[in-house]
């Protein structure tokens, strides 16, 4: 039985078509377009695949292999916002991306450049992939019989990408777009002919009127991008590609161009687009929303995992506010895996996260928004400081002995500093919760200094319940906002054992002091 998680359904989809095809080893692929800096959506397709590439071994015990392609030998349409040398990068518009010289100086080229980026992070994760040069494989004649057989079918071609166009467009329309021979552009003109035989097409430089002949093979010329697309999946054997939803026409029309080519078009599947704050797709060229590093600097990698695991085919926002959520949800995650059996395990997303093998050093005993809201209390400029009300809570915890928890306390501390500290705002409270601010006190002054969460969560349960509050939500938004300063918080039991009895009993006199001297 095929475990009931998205990456197992679509490994159940390859699984088929490789049965289909008598093939024995899958060929999973994404595509980058290194126009501009590689972005967390670059990040998100390759670890997607991934999970269905691992979920297919697990389901099949069959090979595959992941190529990540870069559409390197594209013409640069618009200089990204976010490098820099905007004026020199403006004078190579429609030069190939490795024809562009590297703005940054460190390769030989632009394409070159977002490349090393896009395999450095891919790395980091520990992906396992096979990088892809559109340029190297166009110039290596690894694309060459396909190209000629694109050629033999021109008119064919043409006919699928004509109803999706306008009437300028469509007059001048082909697949093909030569490279220029003396200035190296990739030249979007039209084909006056094509000579199949001699591989050849021929056409008209619109700047000057001469007149060429180009051979579609050996990197003298490429497609266009459905062509090209298309292309690729018939010359290589793909057998999954992953896309958005902004692609879903390009998908239908570069399988009916891979189906002329007399090849079945791989497994797709159509997830949903990140958005950025302002609720726009998030763009390489923009450089909107959020990155992976700025992900990093507040958050383990695996809580980048499962908000990308999650809910693939609806539309998210990728902000900084999503970064505790996603933290927390991953700890509960890794911990509930630990009580499962294999066959429910394959369920977990931690278990897609980490192929199968999930760290025991995942476990932490205090949550991320535990750590965020410790950090506000006590103004954490460091991690130092909350590391002494940790040791308090679960003694003998270090770094050295809880890395994971170390790495949520040092991005907690950042976190802090760049997003709650600015937006801090405590509210006075009012007569009811004055009165059950100063009860919470009363029965904390009562208590054992070492008193139990669980016990301490019982005694707010029961204060708010004394008191008139019209529900319990309500009281407890009281102790976020009036004594922390925030909207939301952790389970306050477990924060009063952790930051201190009689240290919340003082926070409670300094919050009632303050409201009522500025009344």
């Amino acid at each position: 039985m095929t475990p009931k998680s998205w990456p197992f359904e679509e490994a159940r989809k390859v699984a088929d078509r490789l049965a289909a095809s008598g093939k024995s080893e899958a060929l999973f692929e994404t595509g980058y377009g290194p126009s501009g800096l590689p972005h967390i959506g670059t990040f998100m397709e390759v670890a997607r695949t991934s999970w269905v590439r691992h979920a297919f071994g697990a389901l099949t015990g069959q090979t595959s292999r992941l190529l990540a392609f870069s559409d390197d030998m594209d013409g640069l349409r618009k200089v990204p916002t976010n490098v820099p040398q905007q004026e020199m990068l403006t004078k190579y518009i429609g030069m190939p991306l490795t024809a562009v010289p590297d703005p940054f100086g460190t390769h030989d080229s632009f394409g070159a450049h977002n490349n090393a980026e896009l395999r450095r992070f891919l790395d980091s994760f520990g992906f396992s992939y096979e990088f892809a040069s559109s340029t190297e494989y166009y110039r290596a004649g690894t694309f060459d019989p396909m190209l000629r057989r694109i050629l033999a079918q021109h008119a064919e071609v043409v006919a699928v990408i004509l109803p999706t166009l306008g009437a300028e467009r469509a007059a001048t329309y082909s697949p093909f777009l030569p490279v220029h021979p003396k200035t190296g552009h990739v030249m979007q003109v039209r084909i006056d002919e094509t000579d199949a035989d001699a591989g050849t097409i021929r056409w008209q430089d619109p700047a000057d009127g001469t007149r060429y002949e180009t051979l579609v093979t050996g990197g003298h010329a490429k497609l266009q991008w459905k062509a090209d697309w298309a292309m690729r999946w018939a010359a290589l054997g793909v057998d999954y590609e992953m896309s958005g939803k902004d692609l879903i026409d390009s998908v239908k029309l570069s399988s009916q161009i891979c189906r002329l080519l007399g090849c079945p078009p791989p497994v797709n599947f159509t997830y949903e687009l990140f958005l950025d704050d302002r609720g726009q797709k998030i763009s390489k060229s923009k450089g909107n929303g959020l990155g992976v590093d700025e992900w990093l600097r507040y958050a383990p990698p695996e809580s980048l995992g499962l908000f990308m695991f999650n809910q693939p085919q609806r539309a998210k926002r990728l902000f900084f506010d999503v970064i505790p959520k996603a933290v927390d949800e991953y700890v509960t995650h890794a911990t509930k895996s630990r009580e499962q059996d294999d066959e429910v395990r394959k369920t977990n997303p931690a278990w897609h996260i980490h192929a199968g093998n999930i760290p025991a050093t995942s476990a932490t005993p205090l949550s991320f928004g535990m750590l965020l809201n410790l950090a506000s209390v006590v103004n954490a400029e460091n991690p130092e400081i909350l590391w002494g009300f940790i040791r308090r809570y679960s003694p003998g915890a270090t770094p050295e002995n809880q890395p994971f928890l170390a790495k949520l306390v040092a991005g907690a501390v950042a976190y802090y500093a760049d997003f709650v500290r600015p937006t801090k705002s405590f509210r006075e409270p009012d007569a009811t919760e004055r009165a059950a601010l100063e009860d919470l006190a009363t029965c904390l002054r009562a208590m054992p200094h070492d008193a139990p969460a669980e016990e301490l969560q019982n005694i707010l349960y029961d204060i708010g319940k004394r008191h008139s509050f019209p529900e319990l939500r309500a009281w407890f938004g009281c102790l976020y906002q009036v004594l922390l300063g925030q909207t939301e918080g952790p389970r306050f039991g477990q924060f009063i054992a952790l930051y201190g009895v009689v240290e919340t009993i003082g926070l409670i006199d300094a919050a009632l002091t303050r409201t009522k001297q500025s009344v």
